[in-house]
């Protein structure tokens, strides 16, 4: 159970007293006439034949108040996209899977590219730009929740406290993400929110000087969680990251488009975990390695739209401040899993900090060395104003896949 203190500059929306599912979705059912909701789901093939999808299926198909779901498939074939279409099908709302490899997305994803509107990387933010992009045309949802496929704790009141903000008629806000204690099997998880985002935030304020921008992404309790919820009219404008700087970026463009009253966090699960990437230290192409250096250039990139100057000389200033923090959360953290009864391997955490650390220096010398960079996707609304039909054209395309594949 969470306390009711509310930290920084967000509203946090805590789980006080444990209310009852039952009320929670009979609230949302009688939101839902006013406001529909849909759920978007970024989905690898593999995730299927795993532990957690599969569980999340079972949950999703008890959930009354869900408009739509989308499923975005990435990293399949014709064979498996049938395959897909038929593990979908039990789900008793209205539903499409997006086959992002087929030949008709495909083609879609060309016609973007020949006018540099395309994403550019392939990955997780890709895949939630399309997924956007057909809720965007399907037009059959006011609110929209994403959450992902490999939670192995799932259970369907986490998509019902996260998407309850902006599904209450009465609530303004716009935005809310999702947060939770990353504890499971008796270990404290979560090495890179705890270990580089915090710490750095908080490197960066000592650095540059306190800045509103600073404040506001520290207010977060798990900034890299990647569940959120969000009306519809923000996925318009949004410019969002295709590489691991996606959850980073969502949250600095609403900062960016939206009053801080219109955003909150909201408490929604006890437990929570998912897989677990490797530190990846030989290899920065990779694992928590590529995520720390993406996450690193996404706030320096955010932070230079807003006028700071950056140089080597920064970096190297923001690297010693940073790890001297880092250290000192390691004790921090130990602690608390001391007192918790909980396990925490010092020397392991320590490894992770000093990676983090050299990637902090990596990601500034490529923000140094790459300053023309063009790292976000193009909003929707930049790419309609190009191509007036093209949310039709995604939308023909689905349904011509889901058709065409569902039969025989």
């Amino acid at each position: 159970m969470g306390d009711f203190y509310q930290n920084g500059i967000i509203t946090t929306l805590h789980n006080l007293a444990d209310r009852p599912l039952a009320e929670l979705e009979a609230e949302l059912v009688t939101f839902s006439a006013r406001r529909p909701m849909a759920l978007i789901l970024p989905s690898l093939y593999s995730e299927l034949q795993g532990e957690a999808l599969p569980r999340i299926i079972d949950e999703l198909t008890q959930v009354p108040y869900l408009s739509e779901i989308v499923i975005g498939l990435d990293r399949a074939d014709q064979e498996e996209f049938r395959k897909a279409l038929h593990f979908f099908g039990r789900l008793p709302q209205h539903h499409r899977v997006l086959w992002n490899d087929g030949p008709r997305l495909q083609a879609i994803d060309q016609l973007l590219q020949a006018q540099g509107l395309a994403p550019r990387e392939l990955g997780k933010g890709r895949n939630v730009w399309y997924c956007m992009g057909y809720t965007l045309a399907a037009n059959r949802a006011e609110s929209v929740a994403l959450h992902d496929c490999d939670i192995v704790t799932y259970q369907r009141s986490l998509l019902a406290r996260l998407i309850y903000p902006v599904a209450h008629p009465r609530f303004n806000y716009e935005f809310c993400k999702g947060y939770y204690a990353r504890v499971a099997d008796s270990k404290i998880n979560g090495r890179v929110s705890r270990l580089l985002v915090t710490p750095l935030l908080r490197a960066l304020k000592k650095t540059l000087g306190d800045m509103e921008y600073l404040e506001y992404m520290d207010s977060f309790r798990y900034p890299l969680a990647g569940e959120f919820s969000f009306r519809r009219d923000v996925l318009n404008d949004i410019l969002i990251p295709s590489d691991w700087g996606l959850e980073i970026g969502v949250l600095s463009e609403m900062y960016r488009n939206y009053a801080k009253n219109r955003l909150c966090q909201a408490d929604i699960a006890d437990v929570y975990d998912h897989k677990h990437q490797s530190l990846s230290a030989d290899d920065d192409s990779g694992g928590l390695s590529k995520m720390s250096i993406d996450i690193s250039k996404a706030l320096f990139r955010k932070l230079a739209t807003r006028g700071i100057t950056f140089n080597t000389e920064t970096f190297r200033s923001l690297k010693a401040t940073y790890y001297r923090i880092a250290l000192d959360f390691v004790e921090t953290y130990h602690n608390d899993a001391v007192m918790n009864g909980l396990s925490l391997d010092i020397h392991a955490e320590e490894q992770a900090v000093e990676l983090f650390a050299e990637n902090i220096m990596k990601a500034g010398e490529a923000f140094l060395d790459r300053p023309m960079e063009r790292p976000f996707i193009p909003s929707w609304s930049r790419v309609i104003s190009a191509i007036p039909d093209i949310l039709d054209q995604l939308r023909d395309a689905v349904e011509a896949d889901c058709r065409e594949f569902s039969e025989g």
